[in-house]
């Protein structure tokens, strides 16, 4: 009989042996995983450009779709720069999307004004009427937000300091949406968006109703975000908080102080919005949080938290 320590010994021995096969295992499902994500995205993105240059547009952006479904889906086993890659080639092909959507619609037809009639020798000149003032572009604020680059101008606000801003369904439907240098500014989106960004904002408060794909957040401070969509990114971002219902693990990059609770927004028609963006309301990763800058697992990176259910909003009005 061996004594109780090399029992012990043999045992720890054994478990150690188990949980390197255990690991190898995960190693390996995961590197099979990555692979075939790799190849999927990679078809589907060429599919995407193929449509993009000739083809349905309205099946290029549902393929596209599709292609930030695979990414979310994707994320909890990609490595950072693959995430990284992905969400650099989506943002570019919603880019081109929306540039050979503003390349395609239909311009003003040429019309030839009436020739001015020569006055009788001899009459008095008529005087010229006043100039009429030309009527305003309709814009849903104080002008739209610069796009993307190389991307035509896109619908939301810009340059605003405290103001209530604020677009309908109507307006949203399936756009592409950008809030950039606002200041002070409180804006509603109630309807559904395709894509949201939020870049250089200070002081604001942003309640958003379901967008159908990513929302970008980017050199932000000091802001109240209520957002609903399929994957929320949150750069260079400080002292905000975020109110979401997102169905795939946020992530946050060189941000500090940002605090996390689930979506408590609701307007009249939001169900509404919600079927036609394709969100499942029952499926919110609110507190799944990952952040690219904070490596270690066992250990909570301290760069974000969740706000505490005492100190919650739950009335907007």
């Amino acid at each position: 009989v061996l004594p109780e320590r090399l029992q012990r010994r043999e045992a720890e021995r054994q478990q150690g042996v188990e949980r390197q096969r255990q690991k190898k295992e995960a190693q390996v499902v995961k590197e099979e995983q990555s692979e075939f994500f790799v190849a999927a995205f990679s078809r589907e993105r060429e599919a995407v450009e193929a449509l993009l240059t000739v083809g349905s547009l309205e099946e290029a952006a549902a393929r596209l779709q599709g292609l930030q479904k695979l990414l979310t889906e994707s994320v909890r086993f990609l490595a950072p720069y693959e995430v990284r890659q992905g969400q650099e080639a989506v943002a570019r092909l919603q880019g081109d999307l929306a540039a050979r959507r503003q390349q395609l619609q239909p311009k003003k037809k040429f019309a030839f004004r009436a020739l001015k009639k020569e006055a009788p020798l001899g009459s008095e000149p008529r005087p010229a009427e006043p100039a009429r003032p030309a009527a305003a572009a309709a814009t849903p604020g104080p002008g739209p937000a610069e796009g993307e680059a190389g991307g035509p101008p896109l619908c939301g606000f810009s340059r605003a300091e405290d103001e209530e801003l604020e677009l309908g369904p109507a307006e949203l439907l399936q756009r592409d949406v950008v809030l950039s240098e606002l200041r002070g500014c409180r804006v509603r989106l109630r309807g559904n968006a395709n894509t949201l960004r939020v870049r250089d904002c200070r002081g604001c408060t942003v309640l958003c109703g379901p967008v159908s794909t990513s929302v970008l957040v980017d050199g932000c401070s000091d802001c109240l975000l209520v957002l609903a969509c399929q994957q929320l990114r949150t750069h260079r971002t400080r002292d905000s908080r975020f109110y979401v219902q997102v169905t795939s693990r946020a992530v946050i990059e060189g941000c500090t102080k940002v605090s996390f609770a689930p979506y408590t927004w609701s307007y009249p028609g939001m169900e509404r919005d919600f079927e036609s963006s394709g969100l499942d309301r029952n499926r919110n990763n609110w507190k799944l949080v990952d952040d690219f800058d904070w490596l270690a697992t066992d250990k909570p990176s301290p760069n974000w938290s969740l706000i505490p259910e005492q100190e919650r909003i739950s009335c907007w009005d």
